[in-house]
């Protein structure tokens, strides 16, 4: 009995500490409840993030493809309508007919491998659930398949249900961004530095504009006998241009081979978009590439891809 005794008093303040750290990271959570809220899309609610009072951001691959939804938060209702997204980094807007409530958290700051973080959704009423997650990995920028780029790679251990596209919290309150599924089921956080950079831009024009060359192209193996013209042994097929895109005014034909523009080769995995970002657009590049056998150079301007 005595010893019993001896190990709860040990434990005693280690449940404390356990008891202390749960209430206010609990606490943090009610702080930022206000800034999520519910998309009513199907018979299961979708998390978003009330951005500003009359703007909810959410994960493009969510919702579809909708161009309004109810949007609820603590048992409000308030139509939206879609204002554009972004494929790129995953964001949607919608604009509320009626303004809403809610401050949102401050920006977090970068956090480190083994923290912890809360996943914020919502139930069917708007209500705030959440989910503790650790933050699995973090790494510099990245680009999406789709060709957004990425601020900040951040990586959740934890699984994601419909509270995607609701805010991600560290441990102090701070948002870290927003909840996404990326390739094999792994949980992302799309950074605040990444959604603030593309709310504008999608709020105004519908989209985020990024660069154009108006080729298709197929990466190949070049034969060894246009290795020493070259200068390398792999580049890009051709395999059509767009009528009036800026490789068309340039003079590039299908079936020639890309080799560099300014520099950076083609022919690897990584596909051009992820080097057309919306920066690019206006600048002049230097094409080089196989005609022929025939080296040539050729000079274009870059555009802004239609309608996207």
């Amino acid at each position: 009995m005595r010893y019993a005794c001896a190990a709860f008093l040990m434990e005693r303040p280690t449940m404390d500490i356990l008891s202390q750290f749960s209430a206010a990271l609990a606490d943090r959570v009610a702080g930022a409840a206000a800034s999520v809220v519910a998309l009513r899309l199907d018979e299961r609610p979708r998390a978003g993030i009330l951005w500003r009072p009359d703007v909810v951001v959410a994960s493009e691959q969510t919702v579809g493809q909708c161009d309004s939804v109810c949007v609820v938060q603590d048992g409000v209702e308030v139509g939206a309508k879609l204002a554009g997204r972004d494929p790129g980094t995953n964001v949607a807007v919608f604009r509320l007919e009626t303004p809403l409530s809610g401050v949102l958290p401050p920006p977090a700051e970068a956090p480190r491998v083994g923290s912890l973080a809360a996943i914020l959704g919502a139930d069917d009423r708007g209500a705030a659930t959440g989910r503790l997650a650790i933050v699995h990995a973090v790494g510099p920028e990245w680009h999406a398949m789709a060709g957004g780029r990425i601020d900040t790679l951040i990586r959740l251990d934890a699984r994601l249900g419909a509270d995607e596209g609701g805010p991600v919290l560290d441990a102090a309150g701070g948002l870290l961004g927003m909840s996404a599924s990326g390739p094999h089921r792994r949980v992302l956080v799309i950074p605040t530095a990444t959604i603030a950079r593309v709310v504008d831009p999608i709020l105004e024009h519908g989209r985020v504009a990024r660069g154009w060359l108006g080729v298709g192209l197929e990466p190949v193996a070049l034969s060894e006998k246009s290795v020493p013209a070259a200068g390398q042994r792999r580049g890009a097929m051709v395999l059509n241009v767009a009528s009036g895109a800026p490789a068309d005014a340039a003079g590039v034909l299908a079936g020639d081979i890309l080799l560099e523009m300014d520099g950076r080769k083609f022919g690897h995995r990584r596909p051009l978009s992820l080097f057309m970002g919306p920066e690019r657009i206006g600048q002049t590049v230097t094409l080089r590439l196989l005609r022929a056998g025939e080296p040539r150079t050729i000079a274009l301007t870059i555009a802004a891809r239609p309608g996207g």
